[in-house]
């Protein structure tokens, strides 16, 4: 059972006992109500923990993307290029170590360059989503919490109890089914960047696609 469960079970429970005006609340009740107020605490920096960890492992995946699949090709359109293929050709010709070195030296910070405006690009929008499933993950904790709190003060205190009845039932409802489509969707749509493509046009339209679905996950946040 997820901890929101328990945590709306544990408000509908102090609604009833609210609804009933009188009732006997165990010693022992603000106590484990404080208690689970930690555990809160707890599993909100766990979780925080493994959505880093998450992320870590997609930004990774995107690495690998642009070593193994977009820097060859990158590559081969750079090179493919007449006037870089005609100095290329003409230094190979040559047989010259330094001609070669100077052309490497020359071509390798614009090609460097490239490559981490390309990284830049895939990756910042993820970095964009991880903030923001962040904050929303940390506000829904802050809302257990203080649903946890409002109720450990009750078990404390049970008066007033018509009075927060009604404020009560709307604080109730906390739910992680959406962080768990969050990240589903985040997997879906790196693992469509990832898979292999043979044509330079499939690989990028898979690159415009990513960027594409991985915005709109992140607007809808």
């Amino acid at each position: 059972m997820s901890l929101f469960k328990k945590i709306r079970q544990l408000g509908l429970l102090t609604i009833i006992l609210m609804m009933t005006a009188c009732v006997s609340i165990p010693p022992e009740a603000p106590e484990l109500s404080a208690q689970l107020g930690n555990r809160i605490s707890a599993i909100e920096q766990s979780n925080l923990t493994l959505l880093h960890r998450y992320f870590d492992r997609k930004k990774q995946d995107i690495d690998e993307f642009i070593q193994h699949e977009w820097v060859p090709e990158f590559a081969n359109q750079f090179f493919a290029e007449p006037a870089i293929a005609r100095v290329w050709d003409q230094v190979v010709a040559s047989d010259n170590k330094p001609d070669r070195l100077k052309f490497i030296l020359k071509t390798s910070p614009k090609l460097q360059q490239t490559i981490n405006q390309k990284r830049a690009e895939l990756i910042q929008p993820l970095e964009i989503l991880e903030q923001r499933i962040e904050a929303k993950l940390t506000a829904d904790f802050a809302q257990a919490k203080a649903i946890n709190n409002s109720i450990t003060g009750f078990l404390l205190s049970a008066s007033k109890v018509v009075e927060n009845r009604d404020r009560y039932l709307e604080m109730v409802g906390v739910s992680s089914d959406e962080f768990t489509q969050l990240i589903d969707s985040t997997d879906a749509i790196v693992a469509d960047l990832l898979q292999n493509s043979q044509e330079i046009e499939e690989k990028v339209a898979k690159g415009e696609k990513y960027l594409r679905k991985i915005n709109e996950l992140r607007n809808s946040i």
